[in-house]
């Protein structure tokens, strides 16, 4: 194992509640990670869930990251949309302001941002996109990283242009194709609800690699690995994660940490 693997960020997509509706289990997971990325009211969250959020973060010493999405509540930001690449741009600025404010506030910096859901998977294979969250991005400051599908050429020349720290990403809880993307969420099963199969996924992708839902094995490489905080397992699966990392020695520190 190289040593750029002996240390990894663990991350959840958090501050996905709004209005009356509760999505994850932020308080409980917030000690047990190094990132939080928090919906930004267009897919998800709002103002006082935004605000709980980095005040959570914050006394648990949790790196925030700006989670931008489309405008698409209803559909939990899982739906393309069609937007013009001036529309997402702006879109991505809106979003990281919106977040700034609450940061600021409570004296928390913003160190990444990672686009969600439909967004995300987008950018991964379309230039574009890709490019126009990067220039977003890059508006609000260029110190952010921009976190992205490890697999995916397309984010790391979109943040590199914009001369973006681009963070490779893998998730512990998503079934993978042979080719480094993501196994479509309508296909059954392609979300890991099992604690240990998701453990032992993160310590493959800290060796640097995942088995694919073919059984072939992909190479890759990660500074990120991402827990689904509206997964109904993410607590469990969280849990053992952490611990099945430790227990491999491999560091869990958030991105930017020496």
């Amino acid at each position: 194992m190289r040593d750029e693997y002996l240390r990894i960020d663990l991350n959840c997509d958090m501050g996905e509640s709004f209005g009356a509706y509760t999505i994850g289990a932020d308080e409980a997971l917030m000690p047990l990670i190094t990132s939080a990325n928090i919906a930004c009211g267009f897919h998800a969250g709002d103002p006082r869930v935004m605000d709980r959020t980095v005040a959570l973060a914050q006394a648990h010493g949790v790196a925030v990251g700006a989670h931008p999405g489309f405008p698409d509540l209803a559909g939990f930001g899982r739906r393309n949309m069609q937007l013009t690449p001036e529309e997402l741009e702006a879109a991505v600025l809106y979003q990281i302001g919106a977040l700034a404010a609450f940061c600021r506030a409570h004296g928390v910096p913003i160190v990444h941002v990672k686009a969600h859901g439909a967004l995300y998977n987008l950018a991964a294979t379309d230039a574009a996109t890709a490019s126009a969250i990067a220039r977003g991005i890059a508006r609000v400051d260029r110190t952010l990283a921009m976190v992205g599908l490890a697999s995916s050429d397309t984010v790391a020349r979109a943040a590199a242009s914009e001369g973006l720290p681009f963070a490779r990403e893998a998730f512990a809880d998503r079934v993978y194709n042979a080719d480094g993307t993501l196994q479509s969420r309508q296909i059954p099963g392609s979300l890991i609800s099992d604690p240990l199969r998701a453990a032992q996924q993160a310590v493959n992708i800290a060796r640097g690699f995942v088995i694919a839902h073919d059984g072939s094995r992909v190479e890759i490489r990660a500074q990120t690995v991402c827990l689904h905080g509206d997964n109904p397992a993410v607590l469990a699966n969280t849990q053992a994660v952490r611990q099945a990392l430790q227990e491999a020695g491999v560091e869990i520190k958030r991105l930017g940490a020496q």
